[in-house]
């Protein structure tokens, strides 16, 4: 079995549903399967984020189970043929992950093609080496930085491009990634709200209508659009930063 990944910038855009702007691709990406085990870590309230999942996928016929109702999420987790990690904030979400023992695991069966991963902003921060290139505030401190690492580069999830009419003076999001480029050598593919990464196997595409940058230290940022092939970006090697 091959590596199984949806990777989406955001689950919701102005105008939509949730998750209904790529419910195509969710589809697709389930293949038939219907039972999806969620991970409300980013958020609160556990229960209510999974039935908001359900909710969206009842019209699939898709079973949503939340890890939040199984009395031991690693021995859930090592049955799973599908798992959904959704957004909300990153650190809170990592930490979580970290307490109850699922990176190392989550990590050794998504490579292995034993569990299809989707993400959604911070489940999809969490497919990257680390959670360096988040957006979110450390309203908590994880045990360190170090993610899933279901891909090779780093991801910017809900990019926003500089309004050149904004009287903002803050520093905008593409100076932030090259804040980061200045420190760590690793690719930074920014998606825009509306766009989602697919992995199948050794292929990698951009899909969504909203396109892509990448950023790579020392050259400018390479626009791409619907369709792209990023499979080069599985290439290169993993590396991992567990310091804070």
């Amino acid at each position: 079995m091959s590596h199984n990944l949806l990777l989406l910038s955001n689950s919701k855009i102005h105008g939509k549903g949730y998750l209904e702007h790529a419910m195509d691709a969710i589809v697709e990406f389930l293949d038939g399967c219907h039972v999806l085990h969620f991970v409300p870590y980013a958020q609160t309230e556990y229960e209510a984020y999974t039935q908001r999942v359900r909710t969206a996928l009842q019209p699939l016929g898709v079973e949503v189970i939340g890890l939040n109702a199984g009395s031991n999420p690693r021995e859930v987790v090592k049955e799973a043929e599908v798992l959904f990690v959704g957004g909300g904030n990153t650190f809170r979400l990592l930490r979580s992950v970290q307490q109850l023992g699922l990176v190392e695991l989550v990590r050794q069966r998504v490579l292995a093609g034993e569990l299809s991963y989707m993400g959604s902003s911070a489940g999809t921060n969490h497919a990257c080496p680390t959670i360096r290139t988040t957006n979110d505030m450390p309203i908590v401190q994880p045990v360190s930085f170090e993610a899933f690492g279901l891909v090779p580069f780093q991801i910017n999830p809900h990019y926003q491009d500089a309004d050149p009419r904004s009287t903002h003076m803050g520093e905008t999001r593409e100076e932030r990634i090259c804040q980061f480029l200045e420190e760590n050598d690793v690719p930074v593919l920014a998606m825009r709200e509306g766009a989602w990464l697919r992995r199948q196997g050794s292929k990698l595409i951009l899909q969504g209508q909203t396109g892509a940058l990448l950023f790579q230290r020392g050259t400018e940022p390479t626009p791409y659009e619907e369709e792209a092939d990023l499979s080069f970006l599985l290439n290169l090697p993993t590396q991992f930063d567990t310091s804070l």
